[in-house]
């Protein structure tokens, strides 16, 4: 999957999408100007004979009144949902998932999850579990990856096998790595808009069917009940039309784009029966029920266009349908026709509390040996090919933390994530994940700094103070690698926090960086995206001011210099920043154009990026493809684990999705 291309085709789409809602309103617009015309040359003009015709202003009333109740509808719901993907995991009747979750079948799906954002280098996206809806369906939400949930049915965890889960969701995190989510929140705001104006017209014809009918012996024509219910019916239907429209353009970008993800999830599994065998039993329970992915919310038609399968049962095929047909998914993940599955629930015999402490993670229930082996032969295919970055297919973890420090050097033993248990396990408890953050931002090479450091955080209390050192001895007795992936695990644990500890571990944070008066890159790296996730604003639809990079050309030029004088040597970061200019040929910057190291105060370069996140999404992927190109080397089998830090960083600061020779730390 080519991240950039995939970029600029899903950003196409979402441009034509605006075009076709924009013609939509138009024709709303048209449609209720005419009736409203037929209806008052019938239900006025009739009753006062050589009346002289329409009113003064009377189509520029209709069309304004019109606009402000879809205008207005959209911004309502809009402002609603301006908490992104929760907003909308709630909408659907979500329960979110305790990062800490110890059920057996939530387990596993947070491993799963947990996996894939490692595996795609972004934030360790907030699960929320549909706990009414039997059947089977996922979706993901959010304004930007870095503040995504995802969400799956109830129907999922009791029917799916692990490896099938696993394939749901990479579909839906292909949907997040595409950038589809944005486009998608903006589509329930817009057809919530149009769908007031059959609401107002339903409302009209209830309040006159309660209107007294009386009228005088002399009147002519219909009587003013009559009218109104014939109003209140008019636009009722063209509300109607108004969602047909809606309905249809979202479906036909829906059915592209599920294709798209489909296949992604065959390449983030290495396996076609991961998500084939998801859809094959959505077929096979659709023949017992007629839609085997059915929400029942009230609420799921607004957002049928989010979910891994139909919502509802189509009562028309073709374009009309939000999903394409299951065979013809099928057909294109396996490249031949296949049976559906059957879907009934497993019966799970794991007994998760009398298991050996560790054991559980590779499944909520008993795998036969041969899915065993073809999935730990998937994971050494993908150590060979990606390194240490690779999608791992179990989890072990120890749910006992001691607090006192450690005294001797600790084993280097790791989780299957490559993760040290005892971090892990740090990172998925609200309680302790601060002391992680601390852990991250805190330094023994330099003495003093680091009493410093360990006086900031003993105020925060004794315990707190012995887990962070803990952690710290956990932390250096790491292999060299990025470290920004063990904080994109910790993040849902983070959210949990209230807002005022939010506030105080920001703080706290910056006091730590502050304690040897300088801040080192891998810190800066950190702060950035600590403040981005944990800040007031996040989660929050960032206001677009620039369509082009042009229009920042200085932030642009200090940001490439910056991960061009990451290299090792002068020499190397000349050639770096001149592989990025080349990328960037508008912006016609020459060799002279690399700032020296002084320049580049990392305060600059934070107020840098703030503007950069303006960007208009279809800039942005030509932003990182410099970025990138400025932070990979010629026939350089990998980024260094500080680069893959630095340029994660980045793109968690502007909100776009991390490449997936990034996520993977393949080559560029």
């Amino acid at each position: 999957m080519d991240f950039f291309e995939q970029q600029d085709q899903a950003h196409r789409q979402s441009r034509k999408l605006l075009i076709l809602f924009a013609l939509a309103v138009i024709a709303i617009l048209v449609a209720v100007n005419v009736s409203l015309a037929l209806i008052w040359k019938w239900g006025f003009a009739m009753r006062t004979p050589g009346h002289p015709g329409y009113p003064t202003g009377f189509f520029f009333i209709n069309t304004a009144v019109t606009l402000l109740f879809i205008v207005g509808g959209t911004m309502f719901e809009t402002f609603r949902l301006r908490d992104g993907g929760d907003a909308v995991a709630q909408m659907a009747g979500g329960r979110l998932v305790m990062p800490d979750s110890t059920d057996a079948k939530e387990r596993r799906l947070l491993n799963i999850v947990e996996e894939m954002a490692l595996a795609s280098g972004i934030a360790c996206p907030r699960v929320y579990v549909l706990d009414r809806e039997d059947a089977i369906n996922a979706f993901a939400a959010g304004y930007h990856q870095n503040e995504a949930v995802v969400a799956v049915t109830q129907g999922s965890l009791t029917r799916l096998t692990r490896d099938e889960l696993q394939g749901v969701i990479g579909h839906e995190f292909s949907h997040i790595l595409n950038g589809d989510m944005r486009m998608n929140i903006k589509l329930i705001g817009v057809l919530f808009g149009i769908q007031m104006i059959a609401g107002f017209g339903q409302e009209m014809m209830y309040w006159a069917s309660r209107f007294g009918s009386s009228r005088d012996r002399d009147e002519k024509g219909p009587p003013i009940q009559l009218v109104i219910v014939v109003f209140g019916a008019a636009l009722f239907v063209i509300g109607y039309v108004g969602i047909f429209f809606g309905r249809l353009i979202k479906s036909a970008v829906s059915r592209q784009r599920e294709f798209l993800a489909d296949a992604s999830a065959v390449q983030f599994t290495r396996d076609p029966e991961t998500i084939g065998g998801a859809l094959r039993k959505i077929g096979g329970l659709t023949m017992v029920n007629q839609c085997g992915s059915r929400i029942n919310n009230p609420r799921a038609e607004q957002i049928s266009h989010m979910f891994l399968g139909a919502a509802k049962v189509n009562l028309m095929d073709g374009m009309f349908a939000t999903h394409p047909p299951l065979k013809e998914r099928l057909q294109r993940v396996y490249g031949h026709n296949v049976e559906f599955l059957d879907a009934s629930e497993i019966v799970d015999p794991v007994d998760l509390a009398a298991m050996p402490e560790g054991v559980y993670g590779f499944g909520a229930r008993n795998v036969e040996a041969a899915q065993r082996a073809r999935a730990v032969e998937r994971s050494s295919d993908l150590n060979a090919e990606f390194g240490q970055h690779a999608i791992p297919t179990a989890n072990t973890i120890p749910f006992s933390m001691p607090l006192t420090p450690a005294a001797t050097a600790v084993p280097q033993s790791t989780s299957a994530h490559g993760i040290d248990p005892f971090i892990l396990t740090a990172a998925r408890d609200s309680t302790t994940a601060d002391a992680l953050v601390f852990a991250l931002l805190s330094d023994r090479s330099e003495p003093q700094a680091y009493a410093i450091q360990q006086s900031l955080v003993a105020r925060l209390g004794a315990e707190k103070a012995a887990l962070t050192e803990n952690l710290l001895n956990h932390l250096e007795s790491l292999q060299a690698s990025p470290r920004l992936p063990i904080l994109d695990l910790a993040m849902p644990a983070l959210k949990q926090l209230s807002s005022e500890n939010k506030a105080q571990l920001l703080s706290v944070a910056s006091k730590l960086i502050a304690a040897d008066q300088k801040m080192s890159q891998s810190e800066f790296v950190l702060q950035t995206v600590l403040e981005r996730r944990l800040g007031p604003q996040a989660g929050r639809m960032v206001k677009v001011k620039f369509n082009a990079v042009t229009a920042l050309k200085s932030e642009v030029q200090l940001l490439l210099s910056l991960v061009a004088r990451s290299h090792s040597d002068d020499a190397q970061a000349g050639i770096a920043f001149q592989r990025a200019a080349a990328t960037l040929p508008e912006l016609a910057f020459q060799s002279r154009d690399l700032l020296p190291p002084a320049t580049l105060d990392f305060f600059v370069v934070r107020q840098a990026l703030e503007k950069l996140n303006q960007l208009a999404p279809l800039a942005k992927p030509f932003l990182i493809k410099a970025v990138l190109a400025a932070a990979t080397r010629p026939q350089q089998e990998r980024m260094d684990a500080e680069m893959l830090d630095l340029v994660r960083g980045i793109c968690a600061a502007v909100d776009a999705p991390v490449p997936d020779v990034v996520g993977m730390g393949a080559n560029f």
